[in-house]
């Protein structure tokens, strides 16, 4: 298995191309949305704290390792929003500590209730890379003979916003610079990744309500990703759901509102692909909390 690992990295970030889909997927991407478009910080309203922690691969050695934490919050003066975005992902030997700042300035339309956000994301990735630990058919190869310990490649990134009561679309890059990995390669390179995200809600009658989701994540010489995700909300309090990546997986949710503050999820999903012969599946945990400063309360149900 460690052999096969080892492969399957060298692939990724060693080849003369060196191209694939770096960012973590979550299959709560839908709560998850100030880690890619800058533009959400603030939009919430209030001041929210969301942690995700993803299992990917459970039982499979070297295995995908993702948590995020975001934090954000409209100002006093409503139109500008700030947030801070933590990313820690592992793969085999490859750790990244991500630490981004993010910025959104909202236009309000005659209804106040519609807004449009633009955002600004500004940070570093702090890599490691444990290439001594790998087993190697070239041991001279330059790209494998030496560690990279807490290489800092700084970024910026930028996004649009949309979102009404019911409906919410946006379109962002999170890092526009395309930084090797070591430093050195030319071909090993961190990605520029697009994403789009849209959704919305609408009632099915008194005490159930559907939001359907999609989001679509474009990289250069990688295959299109597409997330198609579901969900049924029965009185404002319980939400289930089920997701579905093109050619990748599919996968079910399930959320609970425990106050009108604090929300806990899980998630799992299961490769279409033969990888799923190989692991357990994989497995996400979400926590959600909205802290409430104003007399007037927290603004219920929250939808996205």
């Amino acid at each position: 298995m460690k052999k096969y690992l080892s492969i399957t990295v060298i692939i990724l970030f060693c080849s003369i191309r060196g191209i694939a889909q770096q960012d973590p997927h979550f299959t709560q991407y839908f709560d998850n949305n100030l880690f890619v478009n800058p533009a959400y910080a603030g939009s919430k309203g209030v001041l929210n704290l969301t942690g995700i922690h993803r299992e990917q691969w459970v039982g499979f050695d070297g295995r995908p390792r993702s948590t995020t934490f975001s934090i954000h919050s409209p100002l006093k003066y409503e139109s500008v929003g700030l947030g801070f975005t933590l990313v820690n992902d592992e793969i085999g030997p490859v750790k990244q500590t991500m630490f981004y700042g993010d910025f959104s300035y909202s236009i309000r339309f005659k209804q106040k209730d519609r807004k449009l956000s633009f955002g600004l994301k500004a940070g570093f990735n702090m890599i490691n890379i444990a290439t001594s630990g790998l087993q190697t058919t070239d041991p001279s190869d330059p790209k494998l003979i030496q560690n990279v310990n807490n290489r800092i490649n700084p970024n910026f990134g930028f996004g649009i916003y949309y979102h009404s009561p019911r409906f919410f679309a946006g379109v962002s890059t999170p890092k526009i610079l395309e930084k090797a990995y070591d430093g050195v390669s030319s071909t090993n390179l961190e990605r520029r990744h697009y994403f789009g995200i849209i959704g919305g809600v609408f009632s099915l009658n008194p005490s159930w309500k559907m939001r359907p989701s999609a989001q679509v994540k474009l990289t250069l010489g990688a295959p299109i990703s597409i997330d198609l995700s579901t969900a049924g909300i029965y009185k404002e309090k319980f939400w289930i759901g089920a997701t579905y990546r093109l050619n990748a997986a599919f996968g079910a949710f399930v959320q609970y509102q425990i106050t009108p503050q604090f929300k806990l999820g899980l998630a799992s999903d299961f490769d279409t692909q033969s990888i799923r012969n190989y692991n357990y599946g994989t497995f996400e945990m979400l926590a959600s909390y909205d802290f409430v400063f104003k007399k007037q309360g927290i603004r219920s149900p929250r939808y996205f």
